[in-house]
């Protein structure tokens, strides 16, 4: 009886060992990793295509011209940037000239430069007639830029309206000379392809957020034409709200 007793409690004993064992190092025999922890699904909307993003900027952006009398003496883009029909451009495509912009929908207006900033390229127009249905650009927070993000750049180049290229931020806070020669800085480097006719177009986010305003590219030949370095003014500066800049002025 004696020996079934001090048997029963070496049991006991060494069943507890054994939880106490699985509890600390589970059933391998070694100890168990920590489960990874899920990253959290980006959503739609912080993932769209360059075809989405595209999509969803296109009817904002406008064909600007300035004028001779008749004559077209230059072409660049717009986007418009708030419910009461304000356009964003560049201010060296419509210096110089009377302005007239063709809104997505095919609508034609003639437009004044209501207000400028021309430390930053920036001007602001407002178009003589707007379409009847009016979609202006989302505007994002070109402060949350961080090099390689995503971006998208929709305009007319060389004629060819409403082209989409697509690239990520290649730098932050550059400074360049702009198309009269003037120095710009605080500009976001991309490399979204932009050639004469893109000045002034929407630089967009994977959000289908407006975060620039395209103003430059950078070639050291005369040519003009892209070789991978463009430039946009953030749209904090162009809106006035960015450092340095008081905004477009009347």
């Amino acid at each position: 009886m004696r020996r079934w007793t001090v048997g029963a409690a070496a049991a006991v004993v060494a069943l507890l060992l054994l939880a106490v064992a699985l509890v600390r190092w589970g059933p391998g025999g070694g100890p168990t990793a920590a489960a990874p922890t899920p990253s959290p699904e980006p959503t739609a909307a912080e993932q769209l295509s360059p075809a989405q993003v595209y999509e969803v900027v296109a009817p904002s952006v406008v064909v600007v011209e300035r004028l001779a009398g008749s004559q077209v003496t230059g072409t660049g883009t717009g986007v418009v940037a708030s419910q009461t029909g304000a356009i964003l451009t560049a201010l060296h495509v419509v210096a110089g000239g009377t302005v007239r912009v063709t809104f997505a929908d095919g609508t034609r207006s003639a437009a004044t430069v209501e207000a400028s900033d021309p430390a930053n390229d920036i001007a602001l127009l407002a178009a003589a007639s707007l379409p009847q249905v009016l979609v202006p650009a989302t505007i994002g927070n070109s402060g949350r830029l961080a090099v390689g993000d995503e971006v998208v750049a929709v305009g007319n180049p060389l004629g060819m309206t409403s082209s989409a290229t697509a690239g990520v931020v290649s730098g932050l806070d550059r400074a360049a000379a702009g198309n009269d020669g003037a120095r710009l800085a605080g500009l976001i480097q991309f490399d979204a392809a932009v050639n004469p006719g893109s000045s002034g177009g929407p630089l967009v986010n994977a959000r289908g957020e407006t975060i620039g305003i395209v103003v430059a590219l950078v070639n050291p030949t005369r040519a003009g034409t892209f070789i991978g370095i463009g430039f946009a003014v953030p749209i904090g500066t162009a809106l006035g709200g960015g450092p340095g800049s008081n905004g477009p002025q009347r």
